[in-house]
């Protein structure tokens, strides 16, 4: 007669678990041992990940202290070369203008150079090569004595954003976890935010000279620390070698090579795709799904720079000086540099709940209100009016601008446009669209002040605000949710083929 006992055990915490099984037969004992990995059953570790994402995001801070230069920059080339300034003669108002524009300049014309670089040499060495003007740029500006030597410096810095501005998003998108996407899309700003705030502290209190000497070693740090520990995205990588794609995988997701197969078949699988059906600008305005991507992306990103955020960022010291703010000029700069630090710092923590969608609708009514009443405060002081009794409401509006700028249409723009386009066009596309951004930055900028003077800033400010009420009506008409959406999924809702993609 034939008797079984079995017996199971749960075995002692280790580097792997098991379902084992005892089967005694007969006096014969066999053992089922089931397998079961122990990553599966830990949290995902996204340490270094999110180190990556820091990292790379260094090219945004330096970014963001060339945006912030000519706040504090620019008022010490207006006054006398006797008084401190390294220029013969004060800055003219031509010649202001030039140095907050030729930024844009060059920032329409960066997108082009990164457009071609990045399939060619990649996405980390097109970055690394891309931040490299920063530091001439900033070395000609410590020695400059002609205003054409800072028309130089302010265009090489625009070519350096042009690079970053559409290289970064894309890197972040690829390397990103679908669930994670949105946060680590978001930290470009905080970044950013980081470097004005930077100038905004440091520039008003240092000469010309030292403050540029200081500029050099963020995008010398950025070099080193990206090109010697940062892996190349992995969906460039598997073009060339699945080997390095898998490293570079396993590096970033903090798992071991049997764990990182799936996504890297997925990768692979992704990439041949692309690069069977490459396509040319033109061909975006044969596919449906495409033409609205398009649509989306230029859209968003113009009217990010209709909400006049850069002249806010150029002359933030001037518009104070101007309002007869009770608050010193660079006081309140450096405020609004915190403040902007604080606000883009919750982004990706609220993006996670919320969605781009309800942040970007919220971002753009928050800042018609602040803008709206800004241009009630210049129509009131432009009549003759006494308005020291409201002195306190510029920096209030523009606190509050900042806020909701920082919120919505600062970071969430760029990391649409590094999520609604296929592997196959996001080079061609993201070229367009930040070249657009920026041809449309250096007309805001260059004939802000010229503009100013038809209209005054109480007719300028309206109009920023006006631009505002249309960019929440466009999102809400336009823009699907793609929160926590793999970039498939959100091609399948540009097409129509999900009903999700219902706005």
């Amino acid at each position: 007669m034939t008797t079984k006992e079995e017996y199971e055990y749960t075995p002692v915490a280790g580097t792997e678990e098991s379902e084992t099984t005892f089967n005694v037969t007969n006096g014969e004992v066999t053992i089922q041992s089931n397998k079961m990995s122990s990553e599966s059953a830990q949290p995902t570790n996204r340490k270094f990940l999110y180190i990556a994402a820091c990292v790379a995001n260094l090219a945004g801070f330096v970014c963001g202290t060339s945006f912030g230069w000519t706040s504090p920059e620019i008022p010490k080339m207006k006054i006398s070369h006797e008084a401190g300034n390294p220029l013969l003669f004060p800055l003219t108002k031509s010649e202001e203008s030039w140095i907050g524009s030729l930024l844009p300049v060059g920032a329409t014309l960066g997108p082009f150079i990164a457009g071609l670089t990045a399939d060619k040499i990649g996405r980390k060495n097109t970055l690394l090569a891309g931040i490299i003007p920063f530091i001439i740029a900033f070395a000609i500006a410590a020695y400059a004595t002609h205003p054409l030597l800072f028309f130089m410096m302010r265009f090489l810095c625009g070519l350096a954003v042009g690079v970053v501005f559409t290289v970064l998003p894309m890197y972040i998108g690829e390397i990103a976890e679908d669930e994670v996407r949105d946060s680590l899309g978001s930290f470009m700003q905080l970044f950013i935010v980081v470097g004005l705030l930077f100038s905004y502290s440091l520039g008003p209190y240092m000469s010309i000279m030292a403050f540029n000497i200081v500029c050099i070693v963020s995008p010398c740090v950025f070099l080193v620390i990206f090109y010697l520990f940062i892996p190349e995205s992995p969906y460039f990588l598997i073009r060339k070698n699945k080997d390095q794609a898998e490293q570079a995988l396993m590096k970033l997701r903090s798992k071991s090579q049997d764990a990182v197969q799936e996504e890297l078949d997925e990768i692979k699988s992704s990439v041949e795709e692309t690069l069977a059906n490459k396509a040319s600008f033109a061909d975006i305005f044969k596919s449906k799904g495409l033409t609205k991507a398009l649509t989306i992306s230029v859209g968003l990103v113009s009217l990010q720079q209709l909400s006049g955020i850069n002249i806010v960022l150029f002359y933030a010291q001037d518009i104070f000086t101007d309002a007869g703010s009770t608050i010193p000029a660079d006081i309140s700069t450096i405020i609004i540099g915190i403040v902007q630090v604080f606000a883009s710092g919750t982004t990706p923590i609220i993006v996670e709940k919320k969605g781009k969608r309800y942040l970007l609708i919220l971002s753009a009514i928050g800042m018609a209100v602040s803008q709206g009443a800004l241009a009630v405060f210049f129509h009131i002081k432009s009549g003759g009016n006494d308005v020291s009794s409201i002195a306190w409401l510029p920096v209030t509006c523009l606190v509050i601008y900042i806020i909701t700028y920082c919120l919505g249409f600062g970071p969430l723009p760029w990391a649409v446009m590094g999520e609604l386009f296929p592997g196959n066009i996001k080079s061609v596309a993201s070229t367009v669209t930040a070249a657009g951004c920026w041809f449309l930055g250096f007309i805001l900028t260059k004939y802000f002040s010229l503009v100013s003077d038809m209209i005054g800033k109480a007719g300028s400010f309206g109009i920023f605000a006006a631009c505002c009420v249309g960019a929440s009506i466009f999102v809400y008409k336009y823009l699907p949710d793609t929160s926590g959406k793999s970039l498939q999924e959100i091609q399948d809702m540009l097409s129509g083929k999900s009903s999700s993609s219902d706005a």
